[in-house]
C-alpha cells in the first residue's frame, strides 16, 4: 500500500514539475511592434501609440524612439486597434490587428498626415482586379490615407503601408531661402538656397524607387559656391534598400588670395543596410572623395554599423566610420551648411595643396530603453590625421594665405587651417526622456581627448597644439508646440579647459549629439494659400550665441583671428514645402 501511494505521489510531482516547465517556457505574450514616419517617409519621434481591443477598456501605451520605432510586449491572442497621435498630425488608427497565437510578433508600420495632406491625397476609386487577391487582408484608416497589406513570410507578420493612388510618379519638392547676418564676429553672412526634389520611379508604394536631386547654392562677392547631390535608393525584396549618391561641391577663394581660384570637390558614395531575422542589423557603404584645388587628392571612407538586438529594448552596436557628422540631419536639409567645418570633406592647405582629414572614429555602445527613458553608454577610439580646424576672422588681411596654411571661406567669414592630429579614446553616457510629443529632454556627458592651443595672442603660424583629455556636458531640449505647431531645438554643450578648439567625441552622432555651447533652432509653420499650396515655414538657426569658445591669434598683418569649436553664426529664412 505503501509503495502505491509513493508510486502515486511521485506520478503526481512528476506532472506538476513537467507542466512547470512547460509553462516557464511559453512566451509572456504576444508583441506588436513597427516604425511610424510622416507623409514624406522622415521617422517621428515621441509619438504615442495606444493599443487596446474590445474586450478591455485599458490601452497598452508607448512612445516611439528617436528613430521612430516603438514596442509593446505582453498581448494576450485577440484582435487589437493600434492607434499613434502627435502633435500637428491626425491620428492614424489601424482596425483588427490580429494576434493569432501566444507569443505572436507583428509588425505594424504606420504613417502620420496633416490635415491638407489628408484632403490633397485622397485616393481615386478603382475597379477590383485580380492583383487584389493577392493581397491576405486590407485595412483603410478612419483618419488616414495609406492602406495596409499583410504580408505572409517565413517570419512575423509584416504589415505595412502602401497607396493606392494611380499616379506611379509620386513628386516631393522643398525650397528654402536662408540668410545670415554680416554683423562683426558672425559668420554665415552670405545667402543660400537650399532645395530637394524626389520623383518615385520604377514602382509604386514602397516598391518604388526614389530619385532624388538635392543641394544649397550660396552668393557672394559675385562668386557662387555650393554643393549638389543626385541619389537613387530602391527597397529590394530581400528587405535592402541600397543608396547611391554623387555629391559636387565648389568653394571660392577670395580674389586677392587666389585670383578667383576654386576648391572642388567630387564624391560617389554607396550604402546598403539588411537585418537578419530583426535580431542583426547591418549598415555599410562607403564613398570615394576627390578634391582638386592647385593639385589634386583623392581618399576613400568607408563606414559600417552592426547592431544586435539582444532583447526588443537592448541594442549592442558596433560602429566604424570615417566622416565626422553634423547635426544638420537633425535640423532638416534647409538649415544648409553655415561653414566649411559642417560639410565633408574636411579640406585644409599646407605649403599650397590641399590636405584632406583623415580620420577612423570606432565605437561600442549599449542602448536601452525603458518606458518613456533612453539610455547609452559608449567607448570609443578616434584617429584623425590632418586636423582641419575653423578659424574666425578677415580673409582680405591674409595676403600670402598659401605659407600661411589658411583655406577661406569667402561667404562666411571663416577658414581652415591645418592643425596636428589627435589619437584618443573616451567615453560616452546618454540619457533621454520623452515628457511628451511636445518635449524631450536630453542629457549627454562625455570624457576624452582634445586638440588645445599651447599659447593664445601669438602669429597663428607659430601655433602648436597638445593632445589633453578633457570633459564635457550637454543639454538639449526638443519639441513642438501643440497650438502653434512650433518645432524647436535648443542645446548648450559646455567643455571644461582652456585654449580649447575642438569638440569631446567630435564623432558623437547619439541622441546626445549637439553643437558646442548655446545653439537655438526653430521651425514655425506659416499658413499657405489656395494659390500657391504646399505648406511654408520660417526658419531661424543661431549657432554659438554667446561666441564663447574663442581663442585669439595674431593673423599675418598683425589683426586677431581666432580659431573656434564652433563659429558663431544667426541665420533665417523660408521654406516652402511642395
Amino acid at each position: 500500500m505503501k509503495k502505491r501511494t509513493s508510486r502515486a505521489l511521485f506520478v503526481a510531482l512528476f506532472a506538476a514539475m513537467t507542466c512547470a516547465v512547460a509553462a516557464a517556457q511559453l512566451p509572456a505574450g504576444g508583441k506588436l511592434s513597427g516604425q511610424v514616419k510622416n507623409s514624406a517617409g522622415k521617422p517621428q519621434m515621441g509619438v504615442l501609440i495606444e493599443v487596446f481591443n474590445s474586450a478591455s477598456n485599458k490601452a497598452s501605451n508607448a512612445y516611439t524612439d528617436t528613430k521612430g520605432f516603438y514596442t509593446v510586449t505582453g498581448l494576450a491572442p485577440g484582435m487589437y486597434f493600434v492607434k499613434a497621435t502627435a502633435a500637428s498630425f491626425l491620428p492614424s488608427l489601424r482596425e483588427n490587428v490580429d494576434l493569432r497565437s501566444t507569443g505572436a510578433n507583428v509588425m505594424v508600420n504606420l504613417t502620420l498626415n496633416t490635415l491638407i495632406e489628408a484632403f490633397q491625397f485622397v485616393p481615386a476609386r478603382r475597379a477590383k482586379t485580380g492583383a487584389d487577391d493577392d493581397w491576405g487582408w486590407t485595412l483603410r484608416s478612419a483618419a488616414n490615407r495609406p492602406i495596409l497589406r499583410a504580408l505572409e513570410k517565413d517570419g512575423p507578420l509584416v504589415v505595412v503601408s502602401s497607396s493606392e493612388n494611380n499616379d506611379d510618379r509620386v513628386l516631393k519638392a522643398r525650397v528654402a531661402f536662408i540668410a545670415g547676418s554680416d554683423s562683426s564676429g558672425f559668420s554665415g553672412s552670405d545667402m543660400k538656397t537650399a532645395f530637394d526634389v524626389q520623383q518615385s520611379i520604377f514602382g509604386t508604394g514602397t516598391s518604388a524607387g526614389v530619385l532624388g536631386f538635392n543641394g544649397n547654392l550660396g552668393y557672394g562677392d559675385g562668386q557662387a559656391n555650393g554643393v549638389v547631390r543626385a541619389t537613387y535608393k530602391k527597397p529590394t525584396t530581400t528587405g535592402n534598400t541600397p543608396e547611391f549618391a554623387i555629391t559636387a561641391r565648389r568653394y571660392a577663394s577670395p580674389f586677392a588670395a587666389a585670383h578667383h581660384a576654386a576648391l572642388n570637390a567630387m564624391s560617389a558614395s554607396a550604402s546598403d543596410s539588411f537585418n537578419i531575422d530583426n535580431f542583426i542589423e547591418f549598415n555599410y557603404g562607403g564613398e570615394l572623395q576627390s578634391v582638386q584645388f592647385r593639385g589634386r587628392v583623392t581618399a576613400f571612407r568607408p563606414f559600417g554599423t552592426v547592431g544586435v538586438h539582444l532583447t526588443p529594448d537592448t541594442l549592442v552596436e558596433y560602429k566604424y566610420v570615417t566622416s565626422r557628422p553634423t547635426t544638420r540631419e537633425e535640423k532638416g536639409f534647409d538649415s544648409s551648411p553655415a561653414d566649411l567645418s559642417e560639410a565633408n570633406p574636411r579640406v585644409s592647405l599646407q605649403n599650397s595643396t590641399p590636405q584632406l582629414e583623415k580620420a577612423r572614429h570606432q565605437e561600442v555602445a549599449v542602448s536601452k530603453h525603458i518606458g518613456k527613458n533612453s539610455f547609452q553608454v559608449a567607448y570609443y577610439n578616434d584617429i584623425v590625421r590632418r586636423m582641419a580646424l575653423t578659424g574666425v576672422g578677415d580673409a582680405d588681411g591674409i595676403t600670402d594665405f598659401e605659407s600661411a596654411n589658411f583655406l577661406p571661406d569667402v561667404y562666411n567669414n571663416t577658414f581652415a587651417y591645418t592643425g596636428g592630429d589627435i589619437n584618443t579614446q573616451g567615453v560616452r553616457v546618454v540619457a533621454q526622456r520623452v515628457f511628451s510629443p511636445e518635449l524631450t529632454a536630453t542629457l549627454d556627458y562625455a570624457f576624452g581627448g582634445v586638440l588645445e592651443a599651447d599659447e593664445a595672442g601669438v602669429p597663428i603660424g607659430n601655433a602648436s597644439f597638445s593632445n589633453v583629455n578633457q570633459q564635457s556636458a550637454a543639454a538639449k531640449l526638443s519639441g513642438e508646440v501643440a497650438h502653434t505647431h512650433t518645432r524647436w531645438i535648443a542645446s548648450y554643450k559646455w567643455t571644461g579647459g582652456s585654449n580649447v578648439i575642438t569638440s569631446v567625441d567630435m564623432f558623437n552622432a547619439s541622441a546626445g549629439q549637439a553643437d558646442p555651447y548655446l545653439n537655438i533652432f526653430i521651425r514655425q509653420p506659416i499658413p499657405g494659400t489656395a494659390l500657391l499650396g504646399g505648406r511654408f515655414e520660417a526658419l531661424v538657426d543661431v549657432r554659438n550665441l554667446l561666441s564663447q569658445g574663442y581663442v585669439p591669434m595674431l593673423g599675418q598683418d598683425g589683426r586677431t583671428v581666432y580659431l573656434v569649436q564652433s563659429a558663431r553664426a544667426v541665420r533665417g529664412g523660408v521654406a516652402f514645402n511642395f
